[in-house]
């Protein structure tokens, strides 16, 4: 096993999700339910299949497209979901 992989990942999935969306979700979920427990576990389960189907989504591509156009897509498109962060659309 790759440890500096294993290390990369979690460090880069666990920044990633502190204060996302979907913590809050779990936040406002456990706070109002009588089974924090069962919030947890669904919570647990949804992330790791969303984090499952990404890499498979990345495995499978990286057999058709070479991994330095796959990093500079996901760059990419990160660069464009920051630049609409920072400025919104207008219309909306």
């Amino acid at each position: 096993m790759d440890w500096q992989l294993l290390g990369l990942s979690f460090i880069t999935v666990f920044l990633a999700e502190i204060g996302d969306k979907s913590q809050l979700a779990a936040i406002a979920l456990g706070g109002s339910s009588k089974s924090p427990r069962a919030v947890f576990f669904g919570s647990i389960t949804a992330l790791i299949l969303a984090s499952f189907l990404g890499v498979i989504a990345g495995g499978g591509m990286a057999h058709f497209l070479p991994a330095q156009l796959l990093k500079g897509t996901a760059a990419i498109c990160f660069a464009i979901m920051a630049l609409r962060l920072l400025w919104p659309d207008s219309e909306s």
